[in-house]
């Protein structure tokens, strides 16, 4: 593994100054689809194909899923107007309900996945999940909104993840993205939800510019490259990397919390995905374990790495 504490360089042009849009909301559509061809292709060359495949399967299903799925709907305007004022995140996941439409997306998700091919454990997950009753559901739910997931039932947290990903994408989507603010240190500022990775992104206007990807909802919004995502320090960020590799992944260290969030060079490989190639490249994740950096990133397709 190869250790740098020096900044990574920015590539901006010399001679403009580029404005990058402060957040890209999701296309509920476009993402799910995405990933799931990312993650089939990285399959073909990983020792973790099987999981690989399971999750492009799940993926598939999230975009699936979606057609003709009653629209869910946004808090009122006087939520929104207030979110706005006070620097909050206008989709408040700590007081998100099972109403009709998350309940059949989830159902929907449910009913998808069951033909993947999976681990007996991963089966069995999903029939217990299935056949739970509404206020373990419930509490299941609010496990995953929350961050606060037993370890005795992670699998059965991932399904449900899955789902709230596809209800919180598609009401990300409909937000103004003009009314959207900052909300605080590893926070999305559609949903409050910390990130999975950030990327360094090669789009036109935004060349160069970092954006941390919700593990929620699938906001992209900008955070200043060489500051930590999880505490805004700037001082005694690190990079650390797996020897040998394509230097498109890096985990970016914090001296300050501790903690570290991998960054992704999409200006590099326009091919990376936030959360498939997160999982693909997990073997950063085992070789930072035992170190003194502890993972900040949140994925539930990587629960009890």
């Amino acid at each position: 593994m190869t250790h740098s504490s020096s900044v990574e360089p920015n590539p901006a042009s010399i001679g403009r100054v580029p404005a990058p849009p402060f957040v890209r909301l999701p296309d509920p559509r476009a993402l799910f689809e995405a990933r799931h061809l990312r993650l089939e292709t990285l399959a073909q060359s990983s020792e973790l194909a099987p999981y690989l495949r399971f999750v492009a399967g799940i993926s598939a299903a999230q975009n699936r899923i979606q057609d003709d799925l009653p629209e869910p709907d946004l808090p009122s305007s006087e939520i929104l107007e207030r979110a706005h004022e006070f620097g909050m995140p206008p989709l408040d996941r700590s007081r998100v309900e099972r109403d009709e439409v998350l309940g059949e997306t989830l159902e929907r998700l449910f009913d998808a996945v069951t033909p993947l091919a999976k681990p007996p454990e991963a089966q069995s997950a999903l029939e217990t999940i299935k056949a739970a009753p509404r206020e373990r559901l419930g509490e299941i739910i609010h496990g995953v909104l929350t961050d606060s997931i037993s370890a005795d039932a992670l699998a059965e947290h991932v399904y449900v993840a899955a789902g709230l990903q596809v209800h919180f994408a598609r009401l990300a989507a409909k937000l103004d993205k003009n009314r959207l603010v900052r909300v605080g240190d590893g926070a999305c500022p559609c949903c409050g939800s910390p990130p999975t990775t950030s990327l360094v992104v090669g789009w036109i206007g935004a060349e160069g510019t970092r954006y941390c990807s919700c593990s929620l909802c699938g906001t992209l919004w900008n955070v200043v490259r060489v500051t930590c995502v999880l505490c805004s320090s700037t001082k005694g960020i690190g990079y650390q990397e797996v020897d040998g590799g394509p230097g498109t992944i890096k985990a970016e260290c914090c001296d300050n919390c501790r903690g570290y969030v991998k960054i992704l060079h999409q200006q590099k490989d326009a091919a990376l995905d936030p959360v498939a190639d997160d999982i693909a490249s997990m073997g950063l994740d085992l070789l930072l374990r035992d170190g003194e950096f502890q993972r900040g990133g949140f994925n539930p397709f990587l629960l009890g790495v």
